[in-house]
């Protein structure tokens, strides 16, 4: 039983930072970087509406950097809880560091330490959230606020 408390309690403290994560990507000028086209999939299965840019989208990682710099104020990471996923925070806040913009290392932190080793990968997110929903017998959507779980709100884009 202290397994589910345990899942009961990241769940819970996961809910609460993904809702303000959704209010803060709908910021003007927030752009939230992720690793791969999946991961901003999960994303978008979990309300991110804002804009989602992939690292690994056939650019090198300068001119990622280079976009992000002239087109937003505020870049949130959300690469992958793993080793490489973290080289590649280290490099894209290298790039990133000497620009006047805000990068945003927080997220990744605190769902690195409330996932704490559930999930390794950020395209994971999606079905492990919709797992421990249903598991409360809730909908992810209704849990988020994001409407009608009968009509999931799936932003384009």
């Amino acid at each position: 039983m202290k397994r589910d408390r345990d899942v009961d309690t990241a769940f819970a403290e996961f809910l609460e930072l993904w809702k303000k994560l959704l209010a803060d990507s709908l910021v003007p000028g927030t752009v939230v970087v992720v690793e791969g086209e999946r991961d901003r999939r999960a994303l978008r299965g979990l309300g991110i509406a804002g804009p989602i840019v992939a690292v690994h989208a056939g650019r090198p990682l300068s001119g990622t950097a280079e976009r992000l710099t002239s087109q937003s104020r505020r870049v949130i990471l959300l690469t992958d809880w793993d080793s490489e996923g973290g080289r590649l925070a280290h490099r894209l806040k290298e790039f990133l560091a000497p620009e006047p913009l805000q990068l945003d290392l927080d997220y990744r932190r605190r769902l690195a330490r409330t996932l704490r080793g559930e999930l390794a990968h950020v395209e994971g997110l999606s079905g492990w959230a919709r797992r421990n929903a249903d598991r409360r017998k809730e909908s992810i959507e209704v849990l988020l606020g994001l409407g009608d779980p009968t009509s999931p709100h799936v932003p384009t884009g």
